[in-house]
């Protein structure tokens, strides 16, 4: 198994920077990439941003340019979030993508984006 722990959410002013962190434990050389994923309330949960072992990294059209996904080693992960908007309010899980398919969630962190 694999246990995910997120921090870093918060309130921001649009315009502003938040940088959320995930560290994973356990069986991390079982993990073949890991990812943000984003909820707000009435939608689907949608892909952020994901990087791979091999340092691949993947983004949501919505937060090419302002969002940058990275990792030390692959058991700690980083959304750094500039250029923050109102539309990026959301509730934030971290996701770890096993060699298998199977697959592990943190237990979400909120971002506001608001004046």
């Amino acid at each position: 198994q694999v246990q995910l722990v997120e921090s870093g959410g918060g309130l921001v002013q649009p315009g502003g920077s938040l940088r959320l962190s995930c560290a994973a434990s356990g069986r991390v050389f079982t993990i073949y990439a890991m990812g943000w994923y984003r909820q707000s309330p009435g939608k689907q949960r949608e892909l952020v941003a994901r990087i791979t072992r091999d340092d691949t990294t993947t983004y949501a059209d919505s937060v090419k340019g302002r969002f940058t996904i990275s990792k030390d080693a692959i058991d700690t992960v980083y959304l750094q979030m500039n250029s923050l908007k109102p539309e990026d309010t959301a509730v934030y899980y971290c996701n770890a993508f096993l060699y298998g398919s199977d697959e592990y969630w943190g237990q979400g962190t909120q971002v506001t984006v608001s004046s």
